[in-house]
């Protein structure tokens, strides 16, 4: 028998305190889209609703662009000219397709915005979600590389040179978008605010009460309001957490979570329970969330300690925290 489970467990939350009686009262709307809830909290006593508003106007536009689940996005359509015919997308396509391509280098593969075929067989998150076959995954393996993906920069298009080949940016797409809703937050004077977007986390500017941000990274072995770390973070710095809490299904006894294997077909196993990276982009954070969860915790802490202005905190299949700092990363974390 089988026992579905859909459902977002943000393990990253936000430590606000209390409010001074001179900091301004905070300005908050939620809009659902691209699957989840989007959050958005100005601080900042200059601005109303109506940049909020502002901002959702923009993750409505990037969700027709980059959503596998609106039929004619440019990602649809990409998908559905497989093997036919290139298209012509939008600069911010092209730009999450062209950081998929990076991070899939950068992981040897293990991040690959070409698994669609993968993720479509699984169906998890969705109510129909149910383990394949080992004949069905084999067939998706030929589909799958971004070595295989085809761009060109000079005319904005892109191919997928083999019919059923498919696109998915759900790894990095939504960090693309929180780097937008900052963009257009701090281009129209706005000095502090909180983004969240499903999860994705961006801190704009400073606390009203000079005080640093902090961020609590949750145990996904406990309950809710469990945090095994705080971090302290001063002025804008992006915050994602993957893990095999998000979104899963159980079948015949046997946990199965989202993150899948472009090798194996199957969801990455390995002693990692969940990560939180820490940078300046979502787009950065989205994607090596993923690419870290995949990699195991040695390699993946190695990977964060080569970067740049990267941090992250692990925490394993048994409990215990693990943290990894990369090249001039300046946060301050607190480890319970």
């Amino acid at each position: 028998m089988k026992r579905l489970i859909s459902y977002l467990l943000f393990l990253i939350i936000l430590l606000t305190g209390c409010q001074s009686s001179t900091s301004p009262e905070p300005v908050s709307k939620n809009l659902i889209a691209l699957g989840t809830i989007i959050n958005i909290t100005i601080y900042d006593d200059n601005y109303d609703e109506s940049l909020i508003e502002l901002c959702f106007d923009e993750v409505k536009r990037l969700e027709t662009l980059l959503s596998v689940n609106i039929k004619d996005s440019e990602v649809s359509m990409i998908n559905q000219k497989a093997g036919i015919s290139e298209i012509r997308v939008s600069s911010d396509t092209m730009e999450v397709i062209k950081r998929g391509i990076y991070y899939g280098k950068l992981s040897n593969g293990n991040f690959d915005i070409t698994i669609g075929p993968l993720v479509n067989l699984w169906a998890i998150g969705s109510d129909h979600a149910s383990v394949p076959t080992n004949d069905e995954i084999h067939k998706t393996f030929p589909l799958m590389s971004y070595k295989m993906l085809m761009i060109n920069e000079d005319n904005n298009t892109v191919f997928l040179p083999f019919k059923d080949m498919a696109i998915d940016l759900g790894g990095i797409a939504k960090g693309y978008i929180a780097d937008r809703l900052i963009y257009i937050l701090s281009g129209n004077g706005c000095n502090s605010a909180i983004v969240n977007v499903g999860g994705n986390v961006m801190t704009l500017g400073q606390k009203p009460s000079g005080e640093l941000w902090k961020i609590g990274v949750q145990d996904p072995n406990e309950s809710h309001g469990t945090y095994k770390a705080v971090a302290s973070i001063e002025g804008s710095k992006s915050v994602v957490t993957s893990g095999i809490y998000e979104r899963f299904f159980i079948e015949d006894g046997i946990y199965y979570h989202h993150i899948l294997s472009p090798f194996t077909g199957f969801p990455y196993k390995n002693n990692i329970a969940g990560v939180t990276i820490f940078s300046d982009y979502s787009i950065d954070g989205d994607a090596l969330s993923t690419t870290c969860f995949s990699l195991g915790l040695e390699q993946a802490l190695n990977l964060v300690e080569s970067l740049e202005n990267i941090e992250a905190v692990f925490i394993d299949n048994v409990g215990q925290i693990h943290k990894s700092s990369g090249i001039g990363s300046t946060i301050i974390f607190e480890i319970n």
